[in-house]
């Protein structure tokens, strides 16, 4: 099994229910997000509109962030899900940087204590007793929900149905028929890496 992601780019509306469904999922602090919604203006006056294209962990069956880890912090789960083990993670960052998605995060442990409002609120504290600082952090599928028979924060909340997940391996899949019906593509295919997210157009 392998899951992954369809985005449907036709039906994002940019609204960000995604971004903020994931943060109060994940408790990330403020200036880190596992997901989010890239939004381009395109076209001439008065002839303009505006595109929107959510970004997150593609979990690369072939991930860079997987080969240049030191310590085997980042590692693959037999579902293809990529982790990072925040008790070996030294914070070197390299995954960071071998990442091309630019969709890594790293994490200092000022932001675990600041807060969004100065101190930490409950919730906070619940969430980030967890969390470690100085390591480098990323979207993991919420792999506490998918792993209960749940689909991830982003999927179950997003108001226009544009993300889709499932296995990638089963042909049946909602996932993998849109992806075949729709000529999913993936995001920088030519890096090689091949992702688990694709995008409809």
């Amino acid at each position: 099994m392998r899951y992954g992601m369809a985005i449907d780019l036709k039906r994002c509306i940019g609204c960000n229910a995604c971004t903020i469904a994931c943060k109060q999922e994940n408790g990330t602090p403020e200036g880190i997000f596992f997901t989010k919604t890239l939004a381009n203006e395109v076209g001439k006056y008065p002839y303009v509109k505006r595109t929107y294209t959510p970004v997150l962990c593609n979990h690369c069956s072939d991930a860079p962030c997987l080969k240049v880890c030191p310590t085997g912090a980042t590692h693959k789960r037999n579902d293809g899900i990529i982790m990072v083990d925040q008790d070996k993670c030294v914070g070197c960052r390299a995954c960071y940087v071998a990442c091309p998605y630019k969709n890594r995060y790293y994490m200092p442990i000022s932001l675990l204590k600041k807060g969004y409002y100065g101190g930490l609120n409950p919730f906070e504290e619940k969430k980030h007793e967890n969390m470690q600082g100085e390591v480098a952090v990323k979207c993991s599928f919420c792999f506490q929900r998918v792993d209960e028979g749940l689909e991830p924060a982003c999927v179950v909340t997003c108001i226009a149905g544009a993300r889709i997940f499932g296995n990638l391996d089963d042909p049946a899949s909602e996932v993998s028929k849109l992806i075949r019906l729709r000529n999913g593509r993936q995001p920088l295919a030519e890096r090689n890496t091949d992702p688990s997210v694709y995008y409809l157009e």
